[in-house]
């Protein structure tokens, strides 16, 4: 049967957040974030480190990383960074560098979930060039009908803006949506939104455990999702 339900509302869509739900992409960031702050004397950051640093966009990571280091960055060098960490990072796929793979059970899920009937999009902080990009670059353009960035909006998650003008852009009424993702920006910004939160629990949070977020459900892998919404007519 074609169509999906949460909780007994009926659904038409699901939005998904991209860094630390659908895609692992610490590797990616946190290499080159390190190739930016290089020129600087900056030591490189680990892996792990940079892991906690992921969301709320660029510029809160390049702030976060400064604070980490205990370096001073005024607004006109961290927005410089930015800059330059945007450059090395779009160089990844010139290089073949790029080291980002989806998590386990992402594809299954979309591909289930798109022979249900169901819209599917991307919301993330990301900027949509490098979002858009990891979605082409899977092939997962032929399950995502759109992808909204964090400059897509005048706000970014936790603000509900991006995923009301998802919901907008894909016509669906907000009731009948429903978001996935794996922090508590996600949580908040679906609250907000008025959507059902569902979240992964191997996410990044912002260095917090995901199993602590106030989330209307958890699922150990996206591959559980869609046995997770009741089968039934879409809007």
């Amino acid at each position: 049967m074609t169509g999906a339900s949460w909780n007994g509302r009926r659904l038409a869509a699901v939005l998904f957040d991209l860094d630390g739900t659908l895609l692992d992409t610490v590797g990616d960031i946190a290499l080159a974030l390190n190739r930016a702050t290089a020129p600087l004397g900056w030591p490189p950051l680990p892996v792990d480190a940079v892991r906690g640093m992921i969301g709320r966009g660029s510029p809160m990571l390049v702030r976060r990383a400064a604070a980490y280091l205990g370096r001073d960055a005024d607004e006109a060098l961290q927005a410089s960074i930015v800059e330059r960490f945007f450059d090395q990072y779009a160089a990844l796929d010139e290089r073949a560098e790029r080291l980002a793979r989806p998590f386990a059970g992402a594809e299954e899920a979309l591909r289930a979930l798109d022979a249900r009937g169901l819209a599917l999009a991307v919301v993330t902080n990301k900027q949509y060039r490098f979002a858009d990009a990891l979605v082409r670059g899977f092939g997962w353009n032929g399950w995502i009908d759109l992808v909204v960035g964090g400059d897509s909006c005048a706000r970014r998650k936790p603000d509900p803006e991006p995923l009301l003008h998802a919901c907008e852009r894909l016509g669906v009424a907000p009731g009948a949506a429903l978001m996935v993702g794996d922090s508590i920006n996600d949580v908040q910004a679906a609250r907000a939104a008025g959507l059902p939160v569902i979240c992964v629990p191997y996410g990044y949070n912002e260095g917090r455990d995901p199993r602590s977020l106030p989330c209307d459900a958890l699922v150990e892998s996206l591959a559980d999702l869609p046995a997770l919404l009741t089968p039934g007519e879409a809007l």
